[in-house]
């Protein structure tokens, strides 16, 4: 398989579905089982099972036939360390601030990381790190929006809803040039 070079995320961000028609996936990754769900139209959800603020499959919600075919291949090309960005769309679910947090957080280049400052920032808030740092820790589509990205000031590896383990075993797999979108 062709390697996915691109080191920006082409993620396209969009509202929730104002009338969803909810499905989810589970799928295996290295890191532990994932959580897909999606509204029907776009991603909703990634998340890390067992992670603080996981969800789990809202009520009435089906097993995916499809909708959620591309991101579960986009994962596994990551982790196979063939993708190193994500081209998908997703609508997170959150307050103004957060879907601009979790924005910036999607234009962090694989492989690098960002401070929690640095984000604020770039979303025009330079004094809002801690609420910048609430937003991240409430990430709903980890890995993919890459809040592992986020990083303490000293350069320290702090807070990460899924586990510092986690969070060191998502920058490792970037550093040795492996996963990606």
């Amino acid at each position: 398989m062709t390697l996915t070079t691109s080191r920006d995320n082409a993620l396209r961000f969009t509202e929730p579905a104002r009338d969803p028609a909810p499905t989810w996936r589970r799928v295996a990754s290295p890191v532990g089982g994932l959580l897909l769900l999606s509204d029907g139209a776009a991603l909703n959800g990634c998340y890390l099972e067992g992670a603080r603020y996981a969800e789990e499959a809202p009520d009435g919600a089906l097993p995916d036939e499809g909708v959620l075919e591309e991101a579960a291949s986009q994962l596994a090309e990551y982790f196979a360390g063939e993708r190193r960005s994500f081209s998908l769309s997703v609508a997170p679910v959150g307050t103004d601030f957060q879907r601009t947090v979790w924005r910036a957080l999607a234009a962090i280049p694989y492989g690098e990381t960002r401070s929690y400052g640095e984000i604020a920032a770039a979303v025009g808030r330079p004094s809002a790190s801690r609420a910048v740092g609430a937003a991240n820790g409430h990430n709903p589509i980890s890995v993919i929006v890459p809040c592992h990205r986020v990083i303490g000031a000293n350069g320290s590896l702090t807070g990460y809803a899924g586990g510092i383990e986690r969070k060191t075993t998502l920058l490792d797999l970037e550093r040795a040039g492996g996963g990606g979108d």
